[in-house]
């Protein structure tokens, strides 16, 4: 018989599933992996490569960024101050979710502040919580501005954009820090696989 089979049928009065119930039917241990730069630091890129790299090992991971966060979800949200806080709320609200079911959550958010990303932190449980810091200059983040963005906001048509006329606070203490600014995208990957692995094997 199955562990999965074993835990229903131990579990038939049990009106929803436990978390650690879904870790041993997935054979892994939910964290939630937050990705924390400047736009343009590699955030993206190494989310991306990440889950495939997880995937290709077994692992089930789940991709939360701006792009299917602000398009659906958060679409009525701006950038202010005030705004920001609600994104980064909400988003670490729904890691959560992700968490009960046993997933992995790669979260990839400028999200600015120490203030907002202890916030996320508090609400997520600093147990299931990795913060790492892709460390790359404004300068380097500027050369590979490929949707002009950094360009925009310099010429003043994008208002409140972080690093420009918007701050950006370095985490005190990341769980992880990677310099993109020097290292390649490989290199990259494998130094934040080598470093999350141990925390998502069952």
């Amino acid at each position: 018989m199955s562990v999965y089979l074993l835990i229903i049928r131990q579990k038939k009065n049990q009106r929803t599933m436990k978390r650690v119930e879904k870790e041993i039917f997935l054979n892994q241990k939910a964290v939630v992996l937050w990705m924390t730069g400047l736009s343009g630091a590699g955030k993206t890129t190494l989310a991306e490569n990440l889950e495939k790299e997880l995937f290709a090992r077994g692992y089930l991971a789940q991709i939360l960024d701006g792009d299917n966060l602000r398009s659906g979800l958060n679409i009525n949200l701006g950038f202010s101050e005030s705004d920001r806080e609600e994104n980064i709320r909400r988003i670490a609200e729904v890691s959560k979710l992700f968490l009960d079911c046993g997933i992995i959550c790669i979260n990839s958010f400028i999200s600015p502040t120490n203030k907002i990303r202890q916030m996320a932190r508090e609400i997520i449980g600093s147990e299931n919580f990795i913060e790492i810091f892709l460390n790359a200059s404004l300068e380097v983040c500027e050369t590979r501005d490929v949707k002009g963005l950094y360009k925009d906001a310099r010429a003043g048509k994008i208002k409140s954009f972080t690093g420009i006329d918007s701050p950006y606070e370095i985490p005190e203490n990341p769980d992880i820090e990677i310099n993109s600014g020097e290292l390649s995208e490989e290199e990259s990957t494998a130094k934040c696989l080598a470093a999350i692995l141990g925390r998502i094997a069952v």
